[in-house]
């Protein structure tokens, strides 16, 4: 390894476990005056208490927050006493080995707004806005009103944008700089991916351990409205299911399909017509709060009735998958936790091909600020890149 590398990471690595302690928590923990540590080990990956959290409009059911809305003395009215939000800030620096004397700031890598709570009894918001996503302002991203507990049963209903993969592993938690590849791949002139879409979500637990969840989607992620102010750009809407069934207290196992049409005009004489059909099976072992195994597995089929260069009346024929492992030595009071992750994408279009294998080692300074380091081995494109950061919520 070179030596004007070591000297990068070394003074990087140095810098970072000097910085300022950060004592400020997040809205929820504001409100609540509690810990992260409740909701998180470690932030932002949810523990089960943190899902139920999130499950029940970000109400604690065991606890009351009194003065969380304004008395106006109108029983019609919820008027939310201070705004809750809060700030996520991100900042890296990587080396990668195929491209060398190169270290990169990556400072910020993100600046995020965030804002959610209950608006009234069962019913509640969430939203967020990157100020600075890798150097763009990349706007609203998550952003739903949530209907909890509709009539009196386990059904909720969420209505706005949010990731159509929220249902299977939620990459807007993982702990890892490397992204869940296959969820965001888009298979040649496609419009499709389970990453983020408008629509509708609905979901169901029964007390089995059985959940059933549904989404009505436009299709098209998150496009800019067109001149007549419509998001989707055909008639088509895009439909998503999962079911997922707990068996016993260390094992989940799950299913899910995806499927949509899209049409687009290659030009005033012809359009591309593709129908697609994504589908495959998901599994978490949790052993206690100290280790955690997820994997998924995704096979894809595009259908191309017509589409320009080498796409023209095929099948496409896509597959992929993660397998992720957190291992928390402690539980939720470990300083130090480590990932390993594995993504592989591979595809009938070659340069979909994707192959990494990541280990993620992170040291909590604070609840909500986290010291990371990070290797990816790239072994389709056989380089590496290593990392390290910090991520803090406030």
């Amino acid at each position: 390894m070179k030596k004007s590398f070591i000297i990068f990471m070394l003074s990087l690595f140095l810098g970072f476990t000097i910085s300022e302690t950060v004592f400020a928590i997040p809205a929820f923990a504001r409100k609540y005056n509690m810990s992260c540590q409740t909701c998180h080990s470690p932030m932002p990956k949810l523990k089960s208490y943190g899902d139920e959290f999130a499950g029940n409009g970000f109400v604690l059911a065991d606890k009351d927050a009194p003065r969380y809305f304004v008395d106006t003395g109108d029983e019609s009215l919820s008027l939310i006493r201070d705004l809750p939000i809060a700030v996520r800030l991100e900042a890296h620096a990587t080396y990668r080995t195929d491209k060398p004397e190169i270290g990169d700031f990556k400072t910020p890598y993100l600046v995020k707004f965030m804002s959610g709570g209950s608006l009234a009894d069962n019913l509640a918001y969430y939203f967020y806005m990157y100020f600075d996503e890798r150097g763009e302002v990349a706007g609203v991203e998550d952003a739903y009103i949530m209907f909890n507990n509709l009539f009196g049963s386990e059904l909720d209903i969420y209505v706005g944008q949010f990731q159509i993969s929220d249902p299977l592993f939620k990459r807007e938690v993982r702990l890892t700089l490397e992204d869940y590849e296959i969820y965001k791949t888009k298979v040649g002139e496609s419009n499709f991916n389970i990453a983020y879409d408008r629509g509708i979500m609905l979901t169901y637990g029964f007390d089995t351990g059985t959940d059933i969840m549904v989404e009505v989607v436009n299709g098209n992620g998150l496009s800019d409205a067109d001149n007549e102010k419509l998001f989707d750009n055909d008639n088509n809407k895009n439909f998503f299911g999962r079911i997922s069934q707990d068996l016993g207290e260390f094992l989940r196992v799950g299913a899910f399909a995806y499927t949509g049409k899209e049409f687009q005009n290659v030009n005033k004489f012809n359009f591309l017509e593709n129908n697609m059909l994504m589908y495959g099976p998901d599994i978490s072992i949790s052993l206690g709060d100290k280790l955690e195994l997820n994997a998924q597995y995704i096979q894809r089929t595009d259908e191309w009735n017509y589409a320009s260069n080498n796409l023209s009346d095929k099948d496409v024929k896509t597959k992929g998958g993660l397998a992720e492992l957190v291992i928390t030595p402690n539980g939720d009071e470990s300083k130090f936790y480590g990932v390993a992750l594995f993504n592989w994408v591979e595809s009938d279009l070659n340069e979909l091909n994707y192959k990494t294998f990541t280990a993620h080692i992170g040291y909590m300074l604070r609840r909500n600020f986290r010291l990371v380091g990070e290797i990816k081995y790239d072994i389709t494109n056989e380089y590496y890149q290593l990392g390290a950061g910090f991520i803090t919520a406030f």
